[in-house]
């Protein structure tokens, strides 16, 4: 359905293969990612970006760097990718999971490999999970609105809030999706437009500042995740949480959809979330155009943290979790190896 891939390992040619999202929706291009610093610098510059493929992408890294070098440079190249955006816990998460298959590994290359297939499989295992849940929400004709991309550029799947509206749509529920341009880079705009309507969604762009006023159509709002701490706080591209209280203002369910990767279940509240800070050319100018005084200074966080109060849900690959909290989160923790071929209690 979906029509391109934003991510591929050559194992030929050790290199991963990208869609380069800086370009879209202007142009279609992909880029060759041969060396681990080709890696860092295509996650720090956003040419592949979602918190999934973050980790998909770093895990692969590891395994270009696993190809020509021992253990020591393999380990010194993972904690380097880790560096290369802060926010997203599934980076560093996969990350772990391939230095631990390095240290106890007779065969670097082979286990690395595998490991990275098992990470990539995972995603899209769970992006399928979450969007059959997920289009339970969804009610024929519904109108949702959504923030920054959470579909199939930001995983290795269909995606997950993304993934929740292709679901339905293929249960001919025909949703009309209204997407928030997600300033300052417009991921939004530029990329959740673009692969939305590539698939046949009807979908409606609005500029941020237009939530409020088409927050009481909306049937749901619905956004992915990069980070949620034990009681449910959550962080996600900036500009979430004022959508959040939009929506709880004008009573429209306001639905977080992210796989289990994405939960960190070693600090307590988003107080501890670290926020990535980007730089300020991205908001000093617009279409190579300087809209900033030279003299103003910038704010530029890539992220912001919606309290768990302000969520009515989390859809997981194991279910959805109604009114999110810790003692739910906790019983989640202690199931993170179950099956997922039927819905936990959650």
């Amino acid at each position: 359905m979906l029509g391109f891939q934003p991510l591929k390992y050559n194992q030929g040619a050790n290199s991963i293969v990208i869609l380069d999202q800086s370009q879209l929706p202007e142009k279609e291009t992909y880029e060759h990612l041969r060396t681990v610093d080709d890696v860092y610098n295509a996650i720090r510059d956003m040419k592949l970006r979602g918190a999934p493929l973050i980790g998909v992408a770093a895990a692969y890294g590891v395994v270009i760097a696993a190809h020509s070098e021992k253990i020591d440079s393999i380990v010194k190249a993972a904690d380097y990718l880790i560096s290369a955006r802060p926010t997203a816990v599934n980076l560093s998460w996969a990350i772990k999971r391939m230095k631990d298959i390095a240290i106890k590994s007779k065969n670097l290359f082979k286990d690395l490999y595998k490991e990275a297939q098992a990470i990539e499989q995972e995603d899209r295992s769970a992006c399928q999970y979450i969007g059959q849940y997920g289009s339970e929400l969804i009610k024929a004709d519904a109108k949702i609105m959504v923030h920054c991309n959470a579909g199939a550029l930001a995983t290795s799947g269909i995606g997950t809030a993304l993934g929740i509206i292709y679901t339905a749509k293929d249960q001919n529920k025909n949703p009309v999706v209204y997407v928030c341009e997600t300033r300052p880079l417009l991921q939004g705009a530029r990329l959740t437009s673009w692969e939305l309507t590539k698939n046949g969604i009807e979908t409606y762009v609005i500029s941020d500042n237009m939530a409020a006023t088409y927050m009481p159509e909306m049937d749901l709002a619905i956004v992915g995740a990069d980070r949620i701490a034990l009681n449910g706080d959550t962080a996600n591209k900036i500009g979430t949480r004022g959508l959040a209280i939009i929506a709880r203002y004008n009573g429209v369910p306001f639905y977080v959809a992210a796989p289990l990767s994405s939960f960190d279940f070693n600090i307590e509240t988003g107080n501890e979330i670290p926020i990535e800070m980007r730089a300020e050319g991205e908001l000093r100018k617009f279409n190579d155009k300087i809209i900033v005084a030279d003299q103003a200074m910038i704010c530029n966080p890539a992220f912001d943290i919606t309290p768990v109060d302000l969520i009515n849900g989390i859809v997981t690959e194991k279910g959805i979790m109604e009114q999110p909290n810790r003692m739910k989160i906790e019983k989640l923790k202690k199931n993170v190896t179950g099956s997922n071929s039927e819905t936990q209690a959650l």
